[in-house]
């Protein structure tokens, strides 16, 4: 998983000519936020790597380059119009990126033609040299035609460049959209596997030959490389291959402690370093270990690195049998870490030796865990959380129609009422079809639209889907007074201090609110032309309609 990560890092420096750009150069990446970014690769998910890879490149960018943000499909769902430049380019802007990216939402389609033209506009491709990086894990599903979009933006740009990362694209679908870079001049890098992300580092990112010097006088010939560092997850164990761990390596300070960084290479690594004194920095999941080294001319190192750790895999599941759950949170705390660290999904991983603390969270279920694990040991546990499944509406009336209104409130609550008399809140949602992953027990629903509310009480079951209505006994009533300055509505029947209970109100000429079944009174205030009323009956599960003129 940090290979591919590594290699999404490496594809976006490479793509964004932000390790050579100068402040001249303006681009902006396009972030792929639809809700097919929620799928995984190796157990993790592809908006948490896509993250993680901007937060890792956006540190290295010099304060100088001028670097925008757009994005689409992250505020609405079914919307082709969903595309917002979330950071304007501009110098200093890695940290505005870095905070977009990480606190946005993943929801809707994939409009990636239109977003790469509006980038294109924002950054006068007709007047100015511009570049853009579009960064998707699916095609177009907007009916549009990216080809079609690259060949009139190099017509008509003075210097444009389309480059795309197709994210977890097969070889098919990455040929679909690489059109939109190759009919720019750009690069289209198929981000698949690991391996496949490395291939692109190497094929992209090496700098420019200088120009040739005047050769200097011959050496002695050297070794290949004089350092050939192995890493096991135990004593004793074998030597691990293309793991995805990392070898961080640094200049080592006169008192032993690390200095300053000088690189940070991947797998089976093998170098060469000058003499002096390092700290080496092995990393494979959440487990590392670091180990000084002196380096002398003419000698060859291979030192053994021993992380003493060993591997935990979870699955997390609502009940026995049934199939794991991608969105299930999965936490741990693990020796020496700073603070836990979440997963999601299937979580495989590489952890350090002794007891880890792990919380599975399913919707409001949690479980807990305590797992000993040794060094060199492999883990694998299912996890269940222990929840019931239920889908969660308002009707109208028996027999009536769905309320399918964003407006509708829905609330879960414990059943059993404190000593106050209110309940504990438990979850809650908005518009229709709401679904809850609940432990075992008894709750009461409670929906609210507009002015009408009811309370359903139902009992929730380990392993059990099920679906829970509450019948607001409502209707709609809406209003039509035209000239009217405030609409406001009121309990036909008063109460005995001679008061009227109300029923919202609208500043408006036209108002409609769902009301409990019954009559009422509707007062209309025209400023200077004085107030009327009128009298209105809402029957559940009906539509009235009131005109006062």
């Amino acid at each position: 998983m940090k290979a591919f990560t590594r290699g999404i890092l490496a594809s976006v420096l490479m793509l964004s000519g932000v390790a050579s750009a100068n402040a001249a150069d303006r681009a902006i990446i396009v972030l792929d936020a639809s809700g097919s970014m929620w799928g995984q690769i190796d157990g993790k998910p592809k908006l948490e790597i896509a993250r993680e890879a901007l937060r890792s490149v956006l540190t290295t960018i010099p304060a100088d380059t001028e670097l925008g943000l757009m994005a689409y499909g992250h505020r609405e769902k079914g919307s082709c119009t969903d595309i917002e430049l979330v950071v304007p380019p501009a110098s200093g802007s890695a940290s505005a990126i870095t905070v977009a990216a990480d606190s946005m939402k993943f929801l809707g389609k994939t409009p990636l033609s239109a977003a790469v033209k509006q980038a294109a506009e924002d950054l006068k491709y007709t007047e100015d040299k511009a570049t853009v990086i579009l960064i998707t894990d699916g095609l177009e599903t907007c009916n549009a035609d990216p080809c079609a979009l690259g060949k009139e933006l190099e017509q008509s740009g003075v210097d444009f460049t389309a480059h795309v990362v197709g994210f977890g694209l097969t070889a098919e679908e990455g040929r679909q959209v690489a059109c939109l870079a190759e009919n720019t001049g750009g690069k289209y890098i198929q981000a698949t596997d690991a391996k496949g992300l490395e291939d692109a580092l190497v094929q992209t990112v090496a700098a420019p030959a200088p120009a040739p010097e005047p050769a200097p006088a011959p050496e002695p010939a050297k070794p290949e490389f004089n350092f050939a560092p192995e890493l096991t997850l135990a004593e004793g164990g074998a030597p691990l291959k293309d793991a995805g761990n990392a070898w961080e390596i640094y200049k080592a300070n006169a008192d032993g402690s690390k200095g300053e960084r000088l690189t940070t290479e991947y797998n089976n690594y093998k170098g060469s370093l000058e003499a002096g004194d390092y700290i080496i920095r092995a990393t494979l999941g959440e487990a590392a270990v670091e180990q000084p080294l002196k380096v002398e001319a003419g000698q060859a190192y291979k030192p053994l690195f021993v992380l003493n750790a060993g591997t935990l895999v979870v699955r997390p599941r609502p009940s026995e049998g049934a199939d794991i759950v991608d969105g299930a949170a999965v936490v741990l705390d693990f020796p020496g870490g700073d603070h836990p660290a979440t997963y999601y999904g299937q979580t495989k991983v590489v952890l350090p030796a002794g007891e880890t603390r792990l919380k599975v969270t399913i919707g409001q279920g949690e479980a807990n865990e305590t797992i000993q694990l040794a060094a060199g040991q492999t883990v694998e546990k299912d996890i269940i959380v222990g929840v019931g499944h239920v889908v969660v509406n308002a009707i109208y009336a028996e027999g009536a129609d769905k309320v399918d209104a964003g407006g509708l409130d829905v609330r879960v609550y414990k059943a059993r009422k404190k000593i106050d008399g209110t309940r504990d809140q438990v979850t809650y949602g908005y518009g229709p079809d709401n679904k809850f992953d609940l432990p075992a027990g008894d709750y009461v629903l409670v929906a609210r639209m507009d002015q009408s509310e009811a309370e359903q009480p139902f009992n929730v079951r380990v392993g059990e889907q099920g679906q829970v209505t509450a019948v607001l006994g409502a209707g709609v009533l809406a209003i039509d007074a035209p000239g009217a300055k405030e609409i406001r509505v009121f309990a036909a029947k008063k109460d005995i201090q001679g008061n009227r209970q109300g029923f919202g109100y609208a500043y408006d000429q036209k108002h409609q609110t769902t009301l409990p079944a019954g009559d009422y009174v509707v007062e209309v205030d025209r400023g200077d032309a004085g107030k009327k009323e009128a009298s209105a009956t809402v029957r559940a599960g009906e539509r009235s309609e009131l005109t006062i003129q």
